[in-house]
């Protein structure tokens, strides 16, 4: 059994940037490909960027030069620094596997671009 938590989020003004936290407990994090999801309002949770145990990431278009995803496997961490932030980046922002396990589903965490 997995738990995540999210953390990091936050109001911050266009142009801006943060950095989400998503701790895992649990064994074998290493193994799994993991992920960052988001869900704006009135619209469905979408993939936005994804990292296997290795390293090897990939992205989206639309956060592809502004958004970093890492992993710290001996933390159990994954991380998602997100530069030149826009409006229609706000979403609550998840983490889970990829592809997702729906029990894993945290509670998220709020990203909310606006000046």
């Amino acid at each position: 059994q997995v738990h995540l938590v999210e953390s990091g989020g936050g109001l911050v003004q266009p142009g801006g940037s943060l950095r989400l936290s998503c701790a895992a407990s649990g064994t074998m994090f290493s193994r799994y490909r993991m992920a960052w999801y988001r869900q704006a309002p009135g619209k469905q949770r979408v993939l936005i960027a994804a990292i296997t145990g290795g390293g090897t990431t990939n992205y989206v278009d639309s956060v592809k030069g502004r958004f970093t995803i890492s992993r710290d496997n001996a933390k159990n961490t994954v991380y998602l620094q997100m530069n030149s932030l826009k409006p229609e980046d706000t979403a609550v922002y998840y983490c889970n596997e990829a592809p997702p396990s729906p029990n894993y589903w945290g509670q998220g965490t709020q990203v909310t671009v606006s000046s």
